[in-house]
């Protein structure tokens, strides 16, 4: 089959294969990570305030949040189209640069380019607010840049202004973000390889190269010295640098490198494969397969059609090769300097977005070089490209799942605690998801209790007491310590007399912690940074009475299953409700609601203790104790409690012995 397709085409190929990659599933993702506190400040704040938040820490990026945050309102869906939009566009700015340096090579270019698209070693697309502000609109900078010094280059009438868009890309790309400091040397060699047809002579074309290349070379060194300065000597501090503490071996180094040039240019492109392989039958994994499988059929359709601009034999293979490699070791080269890992599939997979020029090129290059055949040359790039569609919508799949569970735990926050006291915090070991700190929490958290909230101290903050016990933020569990945490330009301080301890577990719901249930007993097995918090908890700074149930105005109310129930009744016997808990669980259950956690039986079995059907309690307690032992010890300090009331002595004192409770 043949067809013609023009080159205003491309785009709605990028368009299509944009779409497949991030877009199926963008109305089911959120915020995630610093998304969370910079929604919070672009929306009670405003955007002028990135300008102070960023004066220590990055102060170029704050025109581009000031920016975008003046024309997007902090709501997930419109950040997540964005983020769609900037992908879209940084594909196309790739293609642009490509098609520049390579000009007799444009199907290469342009495959390039869609492999730049979908790069499958970068996870991290769906933390929108953050990333697109902070690495990919300086990154489409810089791609512009290298575009643009090669169609000077190119074209010799235009040479000046051309130039001029370049440096000033280059400035727009380098100085709101460490992440590309790296890649500059990357210019001297496509330059070295645009003028290669031209001069031949090693000696002059390195000399040419150099003066072509020294306005460009200038500005990167300035650069340096401006991150220098403000490394060491001035305020600027977002990463430390390392190796200036201790420098890494040779053998570190080049372990790094060949790190580097095996997870980019070889792993991450059959990575999808291993991870599918973990869960083969699994839904995501079958529509991941599935997207696969029609992606790689349009390509080859598209690619065997595709005109044949091979230019000079091995000409774009060798160099792409070459320029891969260098971009791969230069990309890692601003983390390794941090000290930071390269893990996939992580949050330090973000470190791949500098890694991505040098992936697609060297994988480019290899493909050419290795493959003659031109149909199999198309299959190979057709999977490949396929592989990288299907690697990102299983990455998607992660977020909507992360999303998801952070709504579920907003709302339970919500139906467990209407109202909070000022100056509160909530401390907790760690919630069981993965995109999201206690500094990502304490952004909605003042978002649904402080809705009124204008220039002061925070008055609420959730703090991670594994991540920050020990710390400035929470230097002990100690009575009357102070807690302070910043959100940027805004601050908590508060005090370990006035803190709520909350656990999330990762089957069951979110409850209060409290210590006159003997819940440092019940939870005895838990982490100690989460029991060694709860004789601080203090659920009178829950104001239980309050009617307005808190919520994020994007996000709407779940259906009422197991945890809306769970959550009420809690509330309800906070109040020393017992006939109401008792009602609530009874209605759960007859919409066939059940726990999964045994623990969130005991708050009923007290219930109904309490409210004096104590056989009904007695049975209830047997079942728990039947389905998990380690519900014994949560049971003793019900019946403890039961006891105290001289009324069911007897009996209660029967039931700790059954439960041998000591």
């Amino acid at each position: 089959m043949k067809f013609e397709r023009p080159e205003k085409f491309v785009p709605v190929l990028f368009a299509l294969l944009t779409v497949a990659a991030y877009g199926l599933l963008l109305p089911f993702t959120g915020f995630y990570w610093d998304d969370w506190p910079f929604a919070w400040i672009a929306k009670f704040l405003g955007p002028g305030e990135f300008f102070p938040a960023f004066a220590g820490v990055r102060p170029f990026l704050a025109p581009i949040f000031f920016a975008t945050t003046s024309l997007i309102p902090p709501v997930p869906l419109y950040w997540q189209s964005f983020a769609l939009v900037v992908r879209f566009v940084s594909g196309l700015s790739a293609w642009f640069a490509f098609r520049q340096i390579w000009s007799s090579h444009k199907k290469q270019a342009l495959i390039a380019a869609l492999l730049f698209l979908v790069f499958p070693g970068y996870s991290q697309h769906w933390v929108a607010f953050t990333h697109i502000n902070q690495e990919w609109i300086p990154f489409i900078f810089y791609l512009l840049s290298f575009g643009f010094t090669a169609r000077a280059l190119r074209q010799a009438d235009t040479f000046k202004p051309n130039t001029v868009f370049a440096l000033l890309l280059l400035v727009a790309g380098v100085l709101p973000t460490e992440y590309f400091i790296g890649l500059e040397p990357l210019r001297f060699f496509f330059i070295w390889v645009i003028i290669s047809d031209e001069i031949k002579e090693t000696r002059h074309r390195f000399v040419r190269t150099l003066k072509l290349w020294l306005p460009y070379l200038l500005i990167w060194l300035g650069n340096g010295a401006w991150l220098a300065y403000f490394y060491t000597i001035g305020n600027y501090d977002s990463y430390g640098v390392d190796v200036t503490k201790t420098p890494p071996t040779i053998l570190e180094t080049l372990s790094m490198f060949g790190d580097a040039i095996w997870k980019g240019g070889f792993y991450i492109w059959g990575q999808i494969l291993a991870l599918v392989a973990k869960s083969l039958t699994a839904p995501a994994s079958l529509l991941t397969l599935g997207l696969i499988a029609i992606t790689f059929i349009f390509l080859l359709v598209y690619l065997s059609n595709a005109e044949k601009t091979e230019g000079a034999p091995n000409t774009f293979a060798g160099a792409a090769i070459l320029a891969g490699i260098a971009g791969l070791a230069l990309g890692r080269l601003p983390s390794f300097a941090a000290g930071l890992p390269l893990t996939l599939q992580s949050g330090n997979d973000r470190f791949m977005i500098s890694m991505m020029i040098g992936g697609t090129l060297f994988v480019a290059g290899l493909v050419e070089a290795l493959i003659k055949n031109p149909r199999a040359k198309n299959y190979a790039f057709a999977l490949l490209i396929a592989f990288g569609v299907g690697q990102q919508f299983f990455n998607a799949n992660i977020f909507r799942r992360d999303w998801e569970k952070q709504q579920e735990i907003y709302w339970q926050l919500a139906w467990r605690i209407p109202a909070i006291k000022p100056n509160t915090a909530l401390l907790t070991d760690a919630i069981p998801i993965d995109y999201e700190t206690g500094v990502s929490f304490t952004a909605p958290l003042n978002w649904m209790y402080a809705p009124d909230y204008n220039r002061s101290d925070l008055p609420y903050a959730l703090v991670y007491t594994e991540t920050h016990l020990g710390r400035a933020t929470l230097p002990s569990l100690e009575r009357d310590v102070e807690i302070n945490m910043g959100l940027r330009t805004a601050s908590f301080h508060g005090s370990t007399d006035q803190v709520i301890v909350i656990d999330v577990p990762k089957n069951g719901c979110l409850r209060v912690l409290d210590p006159a249930r003997g819940d440092q007993s019940t939870y005895s097995k838990q982490s100690h940074y989460l029991t060694d918090a709860i004789p601080l908890s203090d659920p009178s700074n829950i104001i239980v009475d309050h009617e307005q149930t808190p919520e994020l105005p994007f996000l709407s109310e779940p259906k009422h299953t197991w945890c809306y129930y769970f959550a009420k009744a809690e509330l309800a016997y906070q109040k020393k409700e017992f006939d109401r808990v008792i009602e609530i669980i009874d209605e759960a259950s007859a919409r066939g609601y059940r726990p999964e956690d045994p623990f969130e039986w005991l708050g009923y079995i007290e219930a109904q203790a309490l409210a004096g059907d104590i056989e009904k309690a007695r049975e209830l307690s047997n079942t728990a104790f039947a389905r998990a032992n380690s519900v014994r010890r949560g049971l003793c300090e019900v019946w403890k409690r039961v006891a105290a009331r001289g009324e069911m002595k007897e009996i209660a004192k029967q039931v700790l012995n059954d439960l041998q409770c000591g």
